[in-house]
């Protein structure tokens, strides 16, 4: 499961949450798209039993006849009995498809799967082996801003500086993305369940086997609201509740990463990082004083993005317990790796473009928060619900950002309906600090779908190791039936 995305530390994570208006219809997909569902893909070799491909879609769907782009496209062919295809995505936004499926190949649990589906991923418009890329920051500046002090200020001036940054990343997008504004305003989920049904036709499959992780629920309940009768089966895990926007996610979701380390505290039992206050004591001095960390050092945002990063699963917390001791110790190399790893540096210093992708799509997928007081109250809120993140103001770059955004939005919040929808299986985690559990017990319900509860700390579950989980979901995706269940 690819984790959040975001250029800050608190604005990455906090995908989308708050109940407003009306839905924002999809218009009728034009009448000639033939070109475009009749197309024959290139399949190509590209690793053991795997194929890549690239499939071509409007840039704008209301001009068809116009510019192209293409989506990155992954296949593991079925072993067996084909059933049709199992399309795939991984979340983010700005998580790859094709890496989580080329993962997935390998993954033992999903082995039923193999022998039943081609296994597809694709990379979402803009997003990794797609083409063009969203492109804002070069990599010297995503470490510029992650090693910046300029969130942590809430003074007049430096909020003023935090909306003239965000305004200038914003026109960076515009600048190092190719068609500029004109793909940046086709680059939501709204394009992306589009260009899903194309693939579906594409593929030759009538109906849609679909699985989606984290962000990947918010397409997957996109694609059922504007096909609902071209889908065969949607298993969505770790669900994003499209009625929810981004100024309460400040709040819900802050509130469950200090759910989750309170359920790590209790685990690790130890005196640096042993209860909310030990945590506090540990990192609230690098505000002043950033922690050598190798040849780079770990600042406060950092501390608190890596702790995130390795709050995600209850299997990365001996590795959490163990950076946390190097702090205490003196050392932040560790704990700079996790933030490294959620926000997708590797090692040479290059980042994936999941961040500029991540801002991209939920820019235009949103109202625009722009009052300061809605802003600042829910700030107050979320500290209150998440003590664990004081020590310097949370950022309120995301809200500023799309807030600045150089197009409208093109999709806002909404309560999804989806009627002739077959019955999708959400699958959410009691302690999931991402995408809380009442989200998706609240998405089951709209899309009078069948709940799967799983009892964790864990954001998403499905084949990564649950038998009771894997179980449920296979048969569902094999058999297109399942019944509410509890793991």
């Amino acid at each position: 499961m690819l984790r959040a995305v975001g250029a800050v530390a608190l604005a990455v994570l906090l995908a989308a949450c708050t109940s407003a208006p009306a839905p924002v219809p999809l218009p009728p997909p034009p009448p000639d798209l033939g070109k475009f569902t009749s197309q024959q893909l290139t399949w190509t070799p590209c690793g053991q039993a795997l194929d890549c491909a690239h499939l071509t879609v409007p840039l704008d769907y209301a001009a068809p006849d116009g510019k192209t782009v293409t989506v990155g496209l992954l296949r593991h062919k079925a072993a067996k009995q084909r059933i049709g295809s199992l399309v795939v995505n991984p979340g983010g936004p700005g998580g790859s498809g094709t890496a989580t499926a080329a993962a997935l190949a390998k993954t033992p649990a999903a082995a039923p799967l193999l022998d039943r589906f081609d296994l597809v991923g694709f990379d979402p418009r803009g997003v990794g082996t797609s083409e063009p890329r969203i492109t804002c920051r070069t990599d010297a500046e995503q470490d510029a801003d992650r090693a910046s002090d300029i969130e942590s200020d809430a003074s007049p001036d430096g909020v003023k500086k935090q909306l003239a940054e965000t305004t200038a990343y914003g026109a960076k997008c515009v600048e190092a993305t190719k068609y500029g504004k004109e793909f940046l305003a086709n680059a939501g989920t709204r394009d992306v369940v589009r260009d899903l049904d194309v693939l579906r036709a594409v593929l030759g499959d009538e109906k849609l086997t679909y699985l989606g992780y984290s962000y990947g629920t918010q397409i997957g309940a996109a694609y059922a609201e504007a096909y609902p009768r071209n889908v065969r089966a949607l298993l969505l895990d770790g669900a994003v509740d499209p009625a929810q926007g981004l100024v309460d996610s400040l709040v819900t979701q802050a509130a469950g990463f200090q759910d989750a380390l309170n359920e790590f505290t209790k685990w690790c039992t130890c005196p640096f990082a042993g209860s909310t206050e030990a945590f506090q004591r540990l990192v609230r001095p690098l505000v002043a004083k950033p922690l050598p960390a190798g040849t780079r050092k770990l600042s406060f945002e950092d501390s608190i993005t890596g702790t995130f990063g390795g709050l995600y699963s209850r299997g990365d917390w001996p590795a959490l317990k163990a950076a946390l001791a190097q702090v205490a110790q003196g050392n932040g190399r560790t704990l700079l790796a996790f933030a490294d790893d959620y926000y997708q540096r590797d090692p040479e210093g290059h980042y994936s473009g999941a961040i500029d992708a991540y801002f991209a799509v939920r820019c235009v997928d949103h109202t625009r928060v722009t009052d300061r007081a809605e802003i600042d109250r829910a700030h107050g809120e979320m500290l209150a619900g998440a003590p664990f993140l004081a020590g310097g103001t949370p950022d309120t770059s995301e809200l500023d950002i799309c807030s600045t955004w150089p197009v409208p939005p093109t999709s806002a919040e909404h309560t999804p309906r989806a009627p002739g929808l077959p019955k999708p299986l959400v699958v959410s985690t009691t302690h999931d600090p991402a995408t809380p559990y009442r989200q998706g017990v609240d998405l089951a319900r709209d899309l009078d779908g069948v709940l799967l509860t799983h009892e964790g700390v864990q954001h998403t579950v499905f084949l990564q190791g649950n038998v009771c989980v894997d179980r449920a979901g296979i048969a569902y995706l094999i058999g297109g039936t399942a019944a509410t269940t509890r793991c």
